[in-house]
């Protein structure tokens, strides 16, 4: 798709021994999916690999309608084929945090379950378009505490929706205008845990698409590391 550049990457960080977060670039369809696996070795991957895996299978050819519906249906369609696993597992909780983009004619859509985050740089300002599926973002909402804040509770990794886990995947959507100028970074939260809103913004506002991912992933490192990393910038030309 023209008038798009991205860069993406993911790092099993510090101290896990696995990478259960899986990314995700179709560029051609304007697709970019971060999925943060949960439930440990050979189950959170499992989890964040069946979810771009059947994001990847989508035809090519869809109009952006069609497109956005078999985007969703393809997050479902995992979600139903993580809950078969974790049966098969005995019953065990196997899930992933989701955050999908696709942009099309001048609009972008969103899809998001989990704290796995959609930002977008716009004119100096950085504005967290997802709303984190978490204990502490109850907390942000009624005004208690900032986004920043909600990074350092105790609590900041309790979510409460995920793909494959509860009888639906809690995908909550948003859609908007692009415009030449902006920038998309999507993340896990092994990045948000180490990089608050003005270091993002400082990266977004200054680095070039070439270095953008990888800077970020070096805060997260920097900062400790303690938890899989996964970065993907897109900019719209």
């Amino acid at each position: 798709m023209s008038g798009l550049r991205y860069n993406a990457v993911t790092h099993v960080g510090r101290v896990r021994k696995i990478n259960e977060d899986s990314i995700l670039a179709l560029p051609d369809q304007g697709i970019w999916v971060v999925a943060d696996g949960m439930g440990g070795h050979a189950a959170g991957d499992f989890a964040s690999q069946t979810v771009v895996e059947t994001v990847a299978a989508l035809p090519h050819n869809l109009e952006p309608a069609d497109r956005m519906r078999g985007l969703r249906g393809a997050i479902q369609k995992a979600h139903d084929a993580i809950q078969i696993e974790a049966e098969r597992k005995g019953g065990v909780t196997i899930g992933a945090a989701v955050v999908a983009l696709m942009i099309a004619d001048g609009h972008f859509v969103a899809f998001w379950s989990g704290d796995s985050r959609l930002y977008l740089y716009r004119d100096g300002v950085i504005d967290l378009l997802t709303s984190d599926h978490s204990v502490v973002a109850e907390l942000v909402k009624s005004g208690q505490m900032t986004w920043d804040e909600a990074e350092m509770h105790p609590h900041s990794n309790a979510i409460t929706h995920a793909v494959g886990v509860g009888d639906a995947p809690g995908l909550e959507k948003i859609r908007g205008v692009v415009r030449p100028g902006d920038r998309f970074l999507l993340c896990s939260d092994g990045l948000n845990k180490y990089a608050g809103f003005e270091t993002l913004r400082g990266v977004l506002e200054s680095a070039p698409i070439e270095t953008a991912t990888e800077t970020l992933l070096q805060i997260a490192l920097d900062g400790g590391g303690k938890d899989n990393i996964s970065v993907i910038v897109v900019d719209v030309s």
